[in-house]
């Protein structure tokens, strides 16, 4: 339900983004994410939690997009790059980080209550921090409050640039007006009949497009989930090694912004999706050896096993046991037994 709001909330946080600035979108979104949170940590059941993760989703997808947009339309030009490859990394460097405050919460009483309830500080920390930054000077002088732009430019830049900052986004600004008259004249499917322009919009659409099918949000949504169906019981470390998948995800964006400049977009983008088909293809090897050799349990068959573990006979609720709760038991149940042949060898 995340990702479903997370579409919508990009769909609406382009409309937000022109009509209302990227300030304003961005203390919205922060708004969403802490309402999100709240009724998340405080919900009685799975409606109400629902609700959280859809009001969440919508504060993603409209931070997503206006961060970047932000970013690169209120920051000096000299550091623009640099800063809107760092947001690549503090969304990774997040992920981390919420690994790494979960494990720390794992032995708090009303555990995932705290886990939920705490993504709520950073929405409201953001919140309270964008009251003190300025709008888009961009967005300012296309609505035509150009005095309002130029008084920011002025924070922003030296005094020796600001003049000519002025002029180069006057110009731009003159030219966006012009293209969009003239696009209206454009016929879009002439205009895909080009064949640089047809490639040009292939490349660019395919790879938003494939990198989403590639998976990667799925597995670092459920890797304590996959790490826990490798035979990790306890959650704790679950967790753990969770840790060490959003870590090598954080590293692969610092790596990316080292190297992106310095050894091109294309080389880059082949080496990572080397690393990726393989990535992929060994987790689908896993998965399909551990549907194709574990053996069928059947209830017929193990119920003589859930009597050899002393803690499920002494509990008062041992008919609402799951596979789990023996596997954490401190005597789990279900093992073989050892016994002795006659000759004093072990057998099972």
């Amino acid at each position: 339900m995340a990702v479903l709001g997370a579409i919508i909330g990009a769909a609406i946080g382009g409309w937000l983004n022109d009509r209302y600035g990227r300030r304003s979108a961005l203390l919205f979104a922060d708004v969403l994410f802490f309402i999100g949170a709240v009724i998340m940590a405080a919900s009685p059941g799975p409606a109400l939690l629902i609700i959280g993760r859809v009001f969440v989703g919508f504060g993603v997808g409209m931070a997503s997009m206006t961060s970047p947009l932000y970013i690169s339309e209120a920051s000096p030009a000299k550091i623009r790059g640099a800063l809107v490859s760092t947001n690549a990394f503090l969304i990774t460097g997040g992920q981390f980080l919420s690994y790494l405050i979960n494990l720390a919460l794992t032995r708090a009483p009303g555990t995932w209550r705290w886990m939920l309830g705490i993504a709520g500080v950073p929405a409201f920390l953001q919140f309270f921090l964008m009251l003190f930054l300025p709008e888009s000077p961009r967005w300012l002088y296309r609505k035509g409050r150009e005095e309002e732009a130029k008084t920011i430019l002025r924070k922003i830049y030296p005094a020796d640039e600001v003049d000519s900052e002025i002029r180069d986004l006057k110009a731009s600004i003159d030219k966006e007006i012009e293209d969009e008259v003239d696009s209206e004249k454009i016929n879009l499917i002439k205009l895909c009949k080009t064949r640089t322009v047809r490639r040009g919009l292939i490349a660019g659409v395919g790879l938003q497009v494939f990198q989403q099918f590639v998976g990667i949000n799925t597995v670092m949504y459920y890797s304590p989930t996959i790490v826990q169906l490798a035979g990790i019981a306890s959650n704790q470390t679950a967790l753990l090694l969770s840790l060490v998948i959003a870590g090598l995800n954080a590293l692969g964006s610092i790596v990316s912004i080292y190297f992106i400049d310095r050894t091109g977009r294309k080389k880059l983008l082949i080496v990572s999706l080397v690393g990726v088909i393989l990535s992929l293809g060994l987790l689908s090897g896993v998965f399909h050896q551990t549907t194709t050799h574990s053996p069928m349990v059947k209830a017929t068959e193990s119920s003589y096993g859930n009597y050899t573990c002393p803690d499920y006979n002494s509990a008062t609720n041992a008919a609402s046991w799951d596979c789990m709760k023996c596997l954490k038991a401190s005597h789990p149940g279900n093992d073989p037994t050892p016994t002795m042949d006659p000759r004093g060898a072990p057998t099972v």
